[in-house]
């Protein structure tokens, strides 16, 4: 094999770094609402960093899929600005809140419209419900072999070889290609990208492409949301805040009878 064809699935989440303040949470709605910028998730870069260091070695295509109610394009051009060839993005009313089936079902949908690939790559998890579900449930509808918590990936006579993340170590996978890789943060993080670049990216007159739900397939009566039946504060965690006084020798003495009383 000279060239690889690779397929890089990127969601669109509100930056997991942002300050508690910037969550609330919506008690009737049962929604957490994160006022915070939209990012890839980091997962999810880590499979794109992946993605370009293998075609920097072999050559190929790098294809990014995105999928979401309402994606944003000038998020998502960080991939090409990164390295990818192509971007397209799967916008649909439908697509809101979808559960990890329905996600990986219309992920599948549309990796089958663009046809022919090599590897198939996704984050780990995502990063803001972190459910480690769509990766794999996407890797059995395609009926591909599939190899989880990558944190290195070679292509070596028409398989793939991955570093596969146990505890205490790592296990060396190999499976034959058309295969499906989830991607760890041992991978190493993406490449810097520099704000000339990324704005020319941004501001470019490049056209992406954007499916619905109809477009790849997919019957909006199969598709399911995400559940949420209830939402709970964390315990309220009192704290009782005694100052000793007195000289060092009573101080401690009062601190020592504090500490035999918790006994």
């Amino acid at each position: 094999m000279t060239e690889i064809r690779i397929i890089v699935c990127a969601k669109q989440i509100p930056d997991p770094e942002a300050p508690l303040s910037d969550v609330s949470v919506d008690a009737e709605k049962l929604e957490v609402i994160v006022d915070a910028p939209q990012v890839i998730s980091p997962f999810d870069e880590n499979a794109l960093e992946a993605a370009v260091r293998l075609t920097e070695d072999m050559g190929g295509k790098i294809t990014v899929l995105s999928l979401g109610q309402k994606v944003s394009d000038t998020v998502l051009r960080k991939s090409l600005a990164a390295g990818a060839d192509e971007l397209i993005l799967l916008e649909d009313d439908q697509f809101e809140k979808l559960d990890s089936h329905s996600t990986a079902a219309a992920l599948a949908k549309a990796i089958q419209k663009i046809g022919d690939y090599d590897l198939v790559l996704t984050g780990r998890q995502a990063g803001d419900w972190d459910s480690g579900q769509v990766g794999l449930i996407l890797g059995e509808m395609l009926g591909l072999p599939c190899i989880s918590l990558a944190r290195d990936i070679t292509i070596q006579d028409g398989s793939v070889v991955v570093k596969k993340g146990i505890p205490q170590g790592y296990e060396r996978v190999r499976a034959k290609m058309p295969a499906l890789v989830t991607v760890s943060n041992e991978v190493g993080e993406l490449r810097y990208i520099s704000r000339t670049r990324m704005l020319k990216m941004i501001q470019g007159a490049r056209s992406i492409p954007s499916w619905s739900a109809v477009e790849i397939g997919v019957n909006p009566e199969d598709l399911q949301e995400m559940a949420v039946t209830a939402l709970s504060s964390p315990p309220d965690m009192g704290r009782d805040c005694q100052f000793m006084e007195g000289a060092p020798e009573e101080m401690a003495e009062k601190l020592a009878a504090v500490f035999m009383a918790l006994k």
